[in-house]
C-alpha cells in the first residue's frame, strides 16, 4: 500500500506503448492491468492480446 501523502522523483520513461494499438512487443491493445514488484519491475496485463507484458 502506498500512503495518499507519499512523494518519490519522477523520472518517467515509456516501456510499453506510444506506437498505435496492436500486438507488436512495443504496443499495447487495451492494457488493462499494472503492477510493480519489489524489484521495481513492471507488469501489464494487455488484455486484447491475451498477454502478460
Amino acid at each position: 500500500n502506498i500512503p495518499a501523502n507519499d512523494k518519490w522523483t519522477q523520472k518517467g520513461v515509456t516501456i510499453a506503448g506510444g506506437h498505435g494499438q496492436d500486438s507488436a512487443t512495443n504496443q499495447l491493445d487495451r492494457p488493462l492491468g499494472l503492477f510493480v514488484d519489489d524489484d521495481q519491475t513492471v507488469i501489464i496485463a494487455d488484455y486484447s492480446n491475451n498477454r502478460i507484458m
